[in-house]
């Protein structure tokens, strides 16, 4: 269990219907008596990030994040910081069809995470710790069971806990640096138009960046206020980001290049 905060929420861009995180189908509070013979499947892979273009990162991640992925927000309210992993709909460039990430590259929190999860407990301020309960990912009487035969949590259980209490609490950072930028009016949408193979250009909207004009702007009293915060080394991440927008013009065109051959 872990204490929740009123400010903390995960809002992904482009959530799945009827509420469901980005990434999750069914995820069911962990309980040793239900689950006494529940088991992690053995590496089940990052197949189940191919068909996203825009993982929700913590601002934290962000210095990391820079070096691999342009790094935007989310268009409504929340204004989300989300790394792009793709440039067309359906699509992760920096996943393969074996369920390998792009080697070296960074793997953004919110994909470590999974297949855990913390729900609210109703009527309580406690959170509790999920699993994202289908046949890809658990099994019955596996060796990664998360339960020892005492019902005690084994060290698989406990290291997913610890490791979601650090994703909460930067989770909580990150709605506070969030909402700093968007009642700030500093974000304005863009869009990317990238040329790729075959001389066809893609176009690539539905996200905001930091408008660098009005950063350059700011008055002195806000400039102060954020960096006694400690925001400014993540507003340089994100524009330091825009970088990486030639390594997914590249690697979407040397994945339509094995399309076509």
């Amino acid at each position: 269990m872990a204490k929740k905060s009123a400010a903390a929420a995960e809002t992904p861009p482009n959530p799945p219907a009827e509420g469901m995180p980005l990434f999750y189908t069914n995820p069911v509070p962990l309980d040793a008596r239900r689950h006494e013979k529940l088991a992690l499947k053995p590496s089940f892979g990052l197949d189940f990030t191919k068909t996203v273009n825009a993982v929700p990162v913590n601002m934290i991640e962000m210095p990391q994040i820079c070096h691999f992925y342009p790094i935007a927000f989310s268009p409504d309210a929340n204004a989300t910081p989300v790394a792009l992993v793709g440039l067309r709909d359906n699509e992760n460039l920096f996943v393969n069809a074996k369920g390998e990430w792009e080697p070296e590259a960074y793997i953004p929190a919110y994909i470590r995470r999974y297949p855990f999860i913390f729900s609210e407990i109703p009527d309580s301020d406690q959170l509790t710790l999920c699993i994202d309960m289908n046949d890809k990912v658990t099994e019955e009487d596996g060796e990664q069971k998360f339960f020892d035969a005492e019902g005690k949590g084994t060290p698989l259980a406990q290291n997913a806990l610890e490791f979601c209490k650090s994703y909460h609490a930067a989770a909580q950072q990150t709605v506070e640096f969030s909402k700093m930028l968007a009642d700030s009016d500093m974000l304005v949408e863009r869009r990317a138009e990238v040329n790729v193979l075959g001389n066809r250009r893609i176009s690539f909207s539905g996200f905001k960046i930091i408008d660098e004009q009005k950063l350059a702007q700011l008055d002195d009293k806000t400039f102060l206020e954020w960096r006694q915060k400690g925001y400014l080394p993540f507003l340089y991440a994100h524009l330091f980001s825009g970088a990486q927008w030639q390594r997914l013009t590249r690697m979407l065109n040397e994945r339509l290049e094995k399309e076509t051959n």
